[in-house]
């Protein structure tokens, strides 16, 4: 008996919308990464990129639970001295509430090359709108 094993050009991507408002934060991120990386399907293969499109709505209506809404702290460094900047969630709901969620779904992904393809297929919208009537998005129920 033989393994099957995915081609590239064998892939059917699909789209698929989530909506945000009321989620916790972790477990709408893990599902999304699960439909990015292709899990999902019967024909995963763990080198072959084939997973699909996954449109996110209501970006800043993600929650946390506990104190988390007053103690997570994003962190990143610039490489100069004492360049280490900090911006709590807070802040960062107010300014950019979609990049909570795409730094959430990134790090769940896989760190290898096929990392920055699944990214390109993610799409987060603040508020309900979006772009993307004519995909015919399929609702995703997390």
């Amino acid at each position: 008996m033989k393994s099957y094993i995915s081609k590239p050009s064998e892939v059917t991507r699909n789209w698929y919308l989530v909506d945000a408002e009321g989620k916790t934060l972790g477990r709408l991120c893990t599902e999304i990464a699960i439909l990015l990386r292709g899990k999902h399907k019967p024909t995963f293969t763990p080198h072959v990129d084939g997973g699909d499109y996954v449109v996110v709505v209501n970006a800043e209506k993600v929650r946390l639970t506990g104190k988390k809404t007053s103690q997570k702290v994003y962190r990143h460094h610039t490489g100069y001295f004492g360049g280490l900047k900090e911006v709590s969630f807070k802040d960062m709901l107010q300014k950019k509430p979609e990049e909570i969620v795409r730094h959430a779904v990134y790090g769940m992904l896989s760190k290898n090359k096929l990392r920055a393809p699944m990214m390109k297929r993610l799409k987060i919208y603040v508020g309900p709108e979006h772009k993307h009537e004519a995909q015919q998005l399929k609702p995703m129920d997390i």
